[in-house]
């Protein structure tokens, strides 16, 4: 690692409703420990000098794990661009790396991370964590030419050659901490869903006149749970790698 700082935003504030379960779903247990805390592990084998979490008005369970890092609150569920934002304060002035994950992904490894700051280093502004599912479904496809990442299209609104491109994006992303919030100043919620969407930092960058790209990691560790089945899930895969090691 080098003396380069780092700092990461996890996302925190989703309820655990599709769980069918009143704790904050980050909170929900993998192998006897809160998802979260695989990913806070992680990214202190990984040398991140700052955490801040983003956690949910009524996110007190999600503060007292996560301490005695730093929490901010989405104030409103408004989007993931929104919830990127309400991180603004506490990175103030803050001009290494910041990397933004999803707390409902933890088996993401230090050796993905290092990758994604690598690459950012590199040049670029953005540096998105993609991966090659063996059914890429409805994800959001990454579009790339010549190694640099020219769009995120969402399969919704993806053309048939587009949705045959199966490098997806795991939601995941590695800013340049200098150029990150005025990136993001400029989302905007004018789409069906009135949400400030993270993935708009892409186009809004390219059109700055920065370089995006992306990296890709292993299918297992972009897994995320949403649901019990999904859960179960990845309590076999840390299983499975924990055997493995």
């Amino acid at each position: 690692m080098t003396d380069n700082k780092i700092a990461a935003i996890i996302l925190g504030a989703g309820k655990g409703t599709r769980m069918k379960s009143d704790l904050p779903k980050v909170m929900m247990p993998v192998c006897g420990k809160p998802m979260i805390r695989h990913i806070l592990d992680t990214l202190e084998s990984a040398n991140v000098n700052k955490i801040v979490t983003v956690i949910a008005p009524d996110g007190d369970l999600v503060k007292k794990e996560v301490s005695p890092y730093e929490t901010c609150v989405q104030v409103k569920q408004q989007g993931t661009g929104d919830a990127v934002k309400s991180a603004k304060t506490c990175l103030k002035g803050f001009d290494g790396d910041i990397l933004v994950i999803f707390g409902d992904q933890p088996l993401y490894t230090k050796e993905t991370i290092q990758k994604l700051i690598n690459k950012r280093r590199e040049g670029y502004s953005i540096v998105c964590l993609g991966f090659t599912p063996d059914d890429p479904a409805r994800y959001g496809r990454l579009i790339m030419e010549n190694g640099e990442l020219k769009r995120i299209v969402e399969y919704k609104d993806a053309n048939e050659q587009e949705r045959a491109i199966k490098f997806c994006n795991s939601g995941m992303m590695c800013f340049d901490g200098t150029k990150m919030f005025d990136i993001l100043d400029e989302i905007t919620n004018e789409n069906a869903a009135q949400e400030y969407y993270l993935t708009d930092a892409i186009a809004i960058a390219l059109s700055k006149g920065y370089k995006c790209s992306a990296v890709e990691c292993p299918v297992n560790e972009a897994a995320a749970a949403n649901t019990q089945e999904e859960l179960a899930y990845l309590e076999k895969l840390l299983t499975e790698r924990r055997k493995n090691k």
